[in-house]
């Protein structure tokens, strides 16, 4: 099979107006997108079709503090069925609640997102997946299929101190429904996200590990930049097409 390669429009940060275009360009045809309105749904599918663009996963909000969450994020799940978009890249903090009562949620969420062949993929955020063991320990409270990770190649290390990208997703390997590819100098909450290739994560073993595994995709292209920098246009769509060629040269594509 062959690996699903897309990219977070915000990779083009305030440049965002031409990243369909410059996708097309450098042949990738795959996008992570924000979750659009209802009255967005059909112009957004016409300007995607317009690029030969395929949105292979939503971005949605999902507050599982709220006691109403499990109704407010139908919404976003039937917009994801309806798109015919099988990944919900969400980011949750339970802070304070009752972890039962947050996995419960999260539980009643799977099974609404089953019946839509939807996955609902939780980011490498704290506090219930920044690294492998508090992401399984989400997991096995969930305890739900349709409930997944969203494995941040760069977050793992931004989060945590002494890790391996190869290791932690390694622990996380059949809960995985995502991945954000994401590059980073290594250091702990240290703001250095590169172009893929130019940091320390080790990419040929987070895809070789995810495919033996059975898994080949979404890989999502997250490039937040470098703290201090101030990238021009050109500069932006660069480190896009540089990223996309560090995956090539390593054979993942």
């Amino acid at each position: 099979m062959k690996n699903v390669i897309a990219c977070n429009l915000g990779s083009y940060r305030q440049f965002g107006e031409n990243a369909y275009s410059h996708l097309a360009e450098i042949g990738l045809t795959n996008v992570e997108i924000r979750v659009p309105g209802n009255d967005e749904i059909t112009n957004v599918q016409d300007e995607l079709k317009e690029y030969g663009l395929t949105a292979t996963s939503l971005l949605g909000g999902c507050d599982v503090n709220s006691d109403t969450i499990v109704d407010d994020f139908q919404p976003t799940l039937n917009t994801a069925g309806e798109m015919g978009v099988g990944v919900i890249f969400v980011s949750v903090h339970a802070g304070e609640a009752d972890r039962n009562v947050v996995y419960d949620r999260l539980r009643k969420i799977g099974e609404n997102a089953a019946p839509l062949n939807v996955k609902v993929c939780l980011e490498t955020h704290p506090d219930m997946a920044h690294n492998g063991d508090i992401a399984m320990e989400t997991m096995k409270g969930v305890d739900h299929p349709n409930i997944c990770i969203n494995f941040d190649t760069g977050n793992v290390y931004y989060y945590n101190h002494d890790v391996d990208a190869v290791t932690e997703v390694n622990k996380v390997i059949n809960h995985v429904g995502a991945v954000h590819l994401k590059d980073t100098n290594g250091g702990f909450k240290t703001w250095n996200f590169p172009t893929l290739g130019e940091g320390v994560v080790d990419y040929k073993g987070v895809f070789d590990t995810l495919n033996d595994s059975g898994f080949y995709g979404p890989f999502t292209m997250e490039l937040e930049g470098i703290e201090g920098e101030n990238l021009d246009e050109d500069g932006v769509k660069a480190r896009v097409a540089d990223s996309l060629q560090h995956l090539k040269d390593i054979g993942v594509i």
